[in-house]
């Protein structure tokens, strides 16, 4: 199964990760970190929503639960 959400689609992304961005009292640092790259994944949730007249359990990000919970669909 895939880390994926089954309302929106959102999924993992690759970003980059970095250190030490300002420095110390504005100034830069001699030596700074370097930037590797990383993952960004979604907050997936177990959730049991009414899709027609049925109930199905779904994987979903916390934006789309937030979302079925404020339409007033999530049990």
């Amino acid at each position: 199964m895939s880390y994926v959400c089954e309302i929106c689609g959102k999924k993992t992304v690759y970003g980059i990760s970095q250190m030490h961005r300002r420095g110390v009292a504005g100034k830069r640092w001699r030596k700074r970190a370097q930037e590797t790259k990383r993952l960004f994944k979604p907050n997936l949730q177990k959730a049991t929503v009414a899709v027609g007249n049925e109930m199905v359990s779904m994987r979903i990000c916390a934006k789309c639960l937030k979302r079925t919970k404020m339409v007033g669909t999530q049990s």
